[in-house]
């Protein structure tokens, strides 16, 4: 089963959401920020689905070169741990950035510190995990599937318009992963649009899907444009 993001309805009340989201997906993936941040599981424990959680990104970064930012960004990675064990959802993660290149080989080093604290807090909680590949941005870690190897060994949501702005969506279907985020876009821009409104060909994307038995979820903008690219995919 595709489920659907909250993302679609940020601007709503977490309860009001899911709700919502419930008429049409048994699966939903909790974004855990704004509206939607999960100080406690009580809301989530009231609707029943299947939920992942995206972890909280705003200003967080695993990979900062200042290790005090670095390890406050793990102790909010660690509650949201502790919340995912409650409800029995997986969680993504994006992978951090850096400002200068010439610091970019330090923050991987941050990055494969954090993994192994991530991992440590994962065992803790009994949770699993995985990083988002990232967008056409030339600071964000893991944009390609060559930055994959670069990180080391770790569990992957291919993001599709991620990869697809980026060029390498053929290459990063042909490779390991668990979890999907499926929104379209132009290869121009990070739009989020309804699947069938961009250039992407989701036909093998679909297919890659079932060969690796994902999950995945719609992350659109709207409502409606995740109730349509359900629509979509369905036809496909």
């Amino acid at each position: 089963m595709i489920g659907i993001s909250s993302f679609c309805l940020s601007e709503t009340p977490l309860d009001t959401a899911l709700g919502r989201l419930l008429e049409v997906t048994g699966r939903i993936e909790i974004m855990d920020e704004g509206l939607h941040f999960l100080s406690s599981t009580d809301v989530p424990e009231s609707y029943p689905a299947r939920y992942s959680i995206h972890a909280p990104f705003h200003g967080l970064n695993i990979a900062s070169v200042f290790e005090p930012i670095r390890r406050a960004s793990i102790g909010v990675l660690a509650d949201c741990f502790s919340a995912a064990a409650e409800i029995d959802a997986p969680v993504v993660i994006h992978p951090g950035y850096f400002a200068w290149e010439n610091e970019r080989e330090l923050a991987l080093r941050q990055f494969r510190q954090s993994c192994e604290d991530l991992a440590a807090a994962a065992r803790e909680y009994s949770v699993a995990f995985s990083f988002e590949n990232m967008a056409g941005m030339n600071f964000f870690l893991l944009r390609t599937p060559d930055d994959l190897g670069r990180a080391g060994p770790v569990g992957l949501t291919l993001d599709v318009g991620h990869a697809h702005l980026n060029g390498c969506l053929p290459e990063f279907l042909a490779g390991p992963f668990c979890h999907m985020h499926l929104h379209d876009n132009n290869g121009k821009t990070d739009s989020h649009s309804p699947v069938g409104s961009g250039t992407i060909d989701f036909r093998p994307v679909l297919a890659a899907m079932k060969e690796r038995k994902a999950t995945a979820v719609v992350e659109v903008g709207t409502f409606e444009g995740a109730a349509k690219s359900l629509r979509a995919l369905e036809r496909m």
